[in-house]
């Protein structure tokens, strides 16, 4: 992943249109129960709790910020390794 993402849970309302607009699936409003593996889908009080992202899916496309009417979801490129040691000297 050449980028990084920020979830801003706090915005997060769990209207799933993130989820829905992922074109590879990436994202899930869920969690896993570690004890049962079973999905645990957290919606308290109109606010998501937890938006899982399968960094291994996710192509940084940007399909899901668009979709987001809250601005939940931000990408943001990450520098390759080498431009940055370039830009500190080395």
């Amino acid at each position: 992943m050449a980028f990084a993402m920020h979830i801003n849970m706090e915005r997060c309302t769990g209207c799933n249109n993130c989820v829905v607009a992922c074109p590879v699936n990436a994202l899930e409003l869920c969690t896993v129960d570690p004890a049962t593996t079973d999905k645990i889908y957290q919606v308290q009080n109109g606010k998501a709790i937890s938006l899982d992202v399968n960094k291994a899916l996710c192509a940084g496309c940007g399909v899901c910020v668009e979709a987001c009417p809250y601005s939940v979801i931000k990408l943001v490129a990450s520098q390759a390794p080498v431009a940055k040691a370039a830009e500190e000297g080395h």
